[in-house]
């Protein structure tokens, strides 16, 4: 029997019967042979991790502006930590892991340089806005390349769960669901860990009534989450935790607002990041022959607007190379460099 076909069946055997089941995708935005090895959501994950845009994910700010120190998360370790989680939770739910890994791997994919610092910035200088989510989705779907194709030609429930694992956004799926709690739970406690490192919080801070519920650990914390989503979920035909650990997560989130996230020292380069980005929009927006032709190329075929065609170069740069293109194209070189250059 052909691998993938063998695999399918045995979802049908495995799996719970609100799981999103390979052999019955939603589809993709265009018809596409199968694969004999791997199912479709497989597929869709592998496109996804051999990606220039997930690559690129390591050079990209989580919370901590270019730290000092190599180990602070990144948004790709953020995003590795959220495909764990996520995976352990659906495996214990008995829906579809490979769904749920797929999703989680490309839920960041639209973020920013800098983080959400920069994206605050690219949402107000395009007319129609910038979000993280809604350009996680138009890198897969418009801007990453397969050999001689334009888009990764995802499957609905990947690019749904993408879409919608933010804010007050509802995925189709319960893999979708799955996502979004397990991007809070890993963000809320690795968040709280590189808090810790950078000396911006201690233990003593954190809400006792709220470790004392969660746990004194990073480990007990996220246990203690995901226990309560899968108790509390398994063979539902919805995604929660208990009202008791739900409130207490919503608690120690607000506390991470208050204390880390909009905290002056995390913040303190906010105004160079504004300056930074809002200075490379304005350099391309007055000539938008300037962004290398490889990118325009993507548009050849497709009515896109200035702003997001810029948006959508900017927002793919990594923190570095945000940095050295800014120091390329607005601070003068030093004699010496130039002599340099000459010879």
């Amino acid at each position: 029997m052909i691998p993938r076909i063998k695999r399918e069946k045995l979802e049908h055997y495995m799996l719970y019967k609100e799981a999103s089941f390979a052999d019955q995708t939603r589809g993709r935005l265009e018809e596409e042979n199968k694969c004999d090895i791997r199912t479709d959501f497989q597929r869709d994950r592998d496109r996804i991790l051999h990606s220039r845009a997930f690559r690129r994910l390591k050079h990209k700010t989580q919370v901590f502006i270019s730290p000092g120190k190599d180990h602070f998360r990144t948004r790709l370790t953020h995003t590795l930590e959220v495909s764990q989680i996520a995976r352990t939770i659906a495996r214990a739910l008995e829906l579809n892991e490979d769904l749920t890994e797929a999703m989680s791997l490309g839920h960041d994919l639209g973020h920013t340089p800098f983080g959400h610092s920069g994206e605050f910035v690219l949402n107000k200088l395009n007319s129609k806005g910038f979000r993280h989510y809604e350009q996680s989705l138009r890198i897969v779907d418009l801007l990453s390349h397969r050999t001689n194709k334009q888009g990764l030609n995802l499957t609905f429930e990947v690019r749904d769960g993408i879409l919608n694992h933010s804010g007050k956004n509802k995925a189709s799926t319960l893999e979708g669901h799955i996502l979004k709690y397990a991007d809070r739970i890993a963000y809320i406690n690795h968040d709280i860990d590189d808090a810790r490192s950078a000396g911006i919080i201690s233990d003593k801070d954190l809400p006792s009534e709220l470790i004392e519920i969660l746990g004194t650990t990073n480990s007990q914390r996220i246990n203690t989450m995901i226990s309560s989503v899968v108790n509390e979920s398994y063979h539902k035909d919805y995604i929660r935790m208990d009202e008791k650990i739900e409130k207490a997560t919503g608690e120690l989130r607000k506390f991470m607002f208050q204390n880390v996230y909009l905290n002056p020292v995390v913040k303190s380069e906010n105004d160079k990041i504004e300056h930074l980005i809002t200075s490379l929009f304005e350099y391309y927006k007055k000539d938008l022959s300037r962004i290398p032709k490889e990118n325009l190329k993507t548009y050849e075929n497709i009515d896109c607007s200035d702003e997001d065609i810029i948006c959508d170069y900017i927002a793919g740069m990594t923190d570095v190379f945000a940095v050295k293109l800014y120091e390329s194209l607005f601070i003068p070189v030093g004699w010496s460099k130039q002599v340099s250059y000459w010879h």
